[in-house]
């Protein structure tokens, strides 16, 4: 079961600054980056799919392990962090430490995701899932350096960095995703389009701390909705939907920006007619830039997200999580669980209200979400999962 201590964890990573050395027109936040990777992790592994290797529960697995690796270490400076990976010993010793510091917030999830965390880290090969990981990483990197670079055009260490980058870009051009982005401007585009969530601020009328973006919000969402995935012994293909469909569940927003709930319910059928502005902006800004033969799958993360499905005959039909879990928990219906996506974002968000009233902030609305959450799933069960308990650990 997923405790309060690893939730807690999680959030830690809104906190994280990054570039705190440097001149920033932005803050620049270690949850954010870290949901960016992932995007782009996405967009090189769909150029990857079908080769050798080649395995997304790898990727999001291994992208969760270095989340929380990177929540341990995160005061080490990228140069001194490369240059312990450089020697194998060394590394090895602060995978040790790194665990030793996650143990007992990782070990609830179970035996087989714990050796698998260590496993990650002690094997040093370099495999395509790990340099498609390695690569999204890069690109993140090198597209927050570009933000502070216009804010540093002569700074110390500047020139160096960009040096370095530059340098690290040529490692990766064999993995076609990247040759695609350093080619065509449309995936860049996109890329762009997913970084600018970045700057839009959940809760935006309301002081809160930690700050957390809507780009922060769906990687959590994404994580947790994986891990409890995990939980209830789902498929391979059920594992990905449901974590994608967090990464990607809020990406309209990007279009129409952060709309709270009780606007949108402010008068009857405003929520609809903001779902079908979405629909149709989707249309024309997001999905013309990336590959037709994505489209499908995008439609599934991002419309309907918290609807629960299943795909037989090249048909799509309605499912709730419960009849997944019963008859369609198998690759071949492709299932996705909108439920529990749902389930997840309602509990991120409780814990954004839970942390701005501990840290002080005083605010009605804060307040009367969080309870509104916390007795909305009070005795809910949703896919064998008893979220009133997870909710229970945080009074």
């Amino acid at each position: 079961m997923i405790r309060k201590s690893l939730l807690l964890k999680i959030f830690d990573a809104a906190n994280m600054q990054r570039w705190n050395d440097k001149i920033r027109p932005v803050e620049l936040r270690e949850l954010d980056k870290q949901a960016h990777k992932m995007m782009i992790a996405y967009l090189i592994g769909k150029f990857e799919e079908g080769h050798i290797g080649f395995d997304w529960i790898d990727i999001i697995e291994g992208g969760i392990f270095e989340f929380l690796q990177r929540l341990i270490i995160t005061d080490l400076k990228p140069q001194i962090f490369y240059k312990i990976k450089e020697d194998a010993h060394k590394y090895r010793q602060l995978n040790a430490w790194v665990y030793d510091k996650l143990e007992a917030l990782i070990s609830p999830l179970g035996e087989d995701f714990c050796k698998r965390f260590k496993d990650y880290f002690s094997d040093t090969g370099d495999t395509l899932n790990k340099r498609i990981l390695s690569a999204a990483h890069f690109y993140a990197t090198k597209w927050e350096f570009d933000i502070v670079e216009r804010a540093n055009p002569d700074g110390y260490e500047i020139s160096d960095i960009k040096r370095d980058l530059q340098g690290r870009q040529e490692k990766y051009y064999d993995l076609k995703g990247i040759q695609q982005l350093a080619l065509y401007s449309k995936l860049k585009n996109f890329i762009d389009l997913c970084g600018q969530l970045r700057f839009q601020l959940r809760w935006s009328h309301i002081h809160r701390v930690p700050k957390t973006s809507v780009l922060g919000h769906m990687l959590i969402v994404a994580v947790l909705s994986y891990l409890f995935s995990l939980q209830i012994d789902a498929c391979d293909k059920r594992c990905i939907n449901n974590y994608f469909t967090g990464l990607f569940h809020d990406l309209p927003e990007v279009l129409t920006r952060d709309i709270i709930s009780p606007v949108k319910t402010s008068f009857e059928g405003f929520e609809n007619l903001i779902k079908e502005y979405e629909k149709d902006q989707m249309e024309k800004e997001v999905y013309a830039l990336i590959p037709k033969e994505w489209h499908s799958e995008m439609r599934m993360f991002t419309e309907s997200e918290f609807t629960g499905i299943i795909t037989t005959g090249n048909v799509t039909i309605s499912k709730t999580s419960d009849d997944i879990s019963r008859e369609f928990n198998k690759d071949e219906y492709n299932p996705r669980d909108g439920e529990l996506v749902k389930a997840t974002d309602h509990l991120a968000a409780f814990i954004e209200a839970y942390l701005g009233l501990v840290n002080g902030i005083k605010s009605n609305e804060l307040d009367d979400s969080k309870n509104y959450l916390k007795g909305k799933y009070k005795h809910s069960l949703i896919a064998g999962i008893k979220f009133g308990e997870i909710y229970a650990d945080f009074e």
